[in-house]
């Protein structure tokens, strides 16, 4: 993974200092932290007000943020558009297949020519090395939508849905359930910047990334790999998975067959904390990965973690532009 250096607020910046939100382990623990209890005052200010009401403190005012969507998206689109306008700003939004990239045209040149006409990019791509590439290049922030390596922006939402819920999560274990993926390596990541227990129950064939495993030991992170869903799910506060077949991926009944041991039902969520709650980043397929029964259940927060992709992203937006 390549690190676009260290701003002096603690962040990956490009050479000119631009402040980007690439990944959550390019940050030091504390400007996380800023930025969810920014998040969270954020949250708390809206009670009652309008969707369309701007903050006052408007971070993003007379500023534009392109967004590019080379994967189709909900939380995504509506959430960083929706957060884009309530702190003042505007949004334009283009397709892959509306830019030249599709046609030949560099990322690098994309990113100039973006750059020239925005204030910041988010990009929601297949390859991270494109999210890269863009940072590398451009001389506005970009923030990272979603690649089929990582997904930052959801994981800082679901660590403000827990601690609304639960309480600080230093020193709280949480399981997750599945396909070692994208939602896996950022919550890796989270795991040791925030300082919780993560317990990933997988299948031989998909197994988190290594690398990522071997960043988080190098650091003391309480991570631990095992095979049995129960013995992940043990105690936890918190019980996470995500969709067997993400968009994109072509071997569909191969991934069912080797998920079906790994789906989230009563009686595993009986395993977990009394108190825990259960988290889904959402599109969900009730009796695939998770039943109806939990996901639409009582100990279900996945509409919370929803509406807090909002929040969360206002407060990323506002730290890109220096609020």
């Amino acid at each position: 993974m390549t690190i676009l250096g260290q701003s002096k607020t603690g962040g990956p910046a490009s050479k000119a200092g631009i402040r980007h939100f690439i990944d959550l382990d390019q940050f030091a623990p504390d400007t996380l932290r800023g930025i969810l209890s920014h998040a969270v005052r954020m949250k708390a200010g809206r009670k009652g007000l309008p969707k369309g009401t701007v903050e006052k403190d408007h971070p993003g005012r007379d500023r534009i943020l392109a967004m590019i969507f080379e994967k189709p998206s909900t939380r995504t689109r509506l959430s960083f558009d929706s957060a884009m306008r309530q702190i003042g700003g505007e949004t334009i939004v283009v397709r892959g297949d509306e830019l030249q990239i599709g046609r030949g045209e560099s990322i690098a040149d994309t990113a100039k020519i973006l750059s020239a006409n925005v204030d910041a990019i988010m990009m929601r791509t297949n390859k991270a090395e494109n999210l890269r590439d863009l940072a590398a290049n451009a001389s506005v922030p970009v923030i990272n939508g979603l690649t089929d390596e990582s997904h930052p922006c959801q994981v800082m939402a679901d660590v403000m849905t827990f601690e609304e819920k639960l309480g600080p999560i230093k020193g709280q274990k949480l399981a997750w359930v599945g396909d070692g993926n994208n939602m896996a390596t950022s919550l890796i990541h989270a795991a040791v910047q925030f300082g919780f227990r993560l317990d990933l129950a997988c299948p031989p064939e998909l197994q988190p990334d290594p690398k990522v495993l071997k960043w988080a030991a190098e650091r003391q992170g309480q991570i631990r790999v095992v095979s049995d869903p129960a013995e992940a799910v043990k105690d936890a506060s918190c019980v996470i998975t995500d969709t067997w077949v993400s968009m994109g991926q072509k071997d569909a009944d191969k991934r069912h067959k080797i998920l079906a041991p790994f789906q989230v039902n009563a009686a595993l969520m009986r395993k977990a904390a009394p108190n825990a709650i259960f988290m889904h980043c959402l599109p969900a397929h009730r009796g695939e990965e998770v039943t109806a029964e939990v996901i639409d259940g009582p100990q279900s927060v996945v509409f919370d973690e929803a509406e807090n992709r909002l929040h969360a992203q206002k407060a990323i937006l506002a730290w890109c532009f220096g609020a």
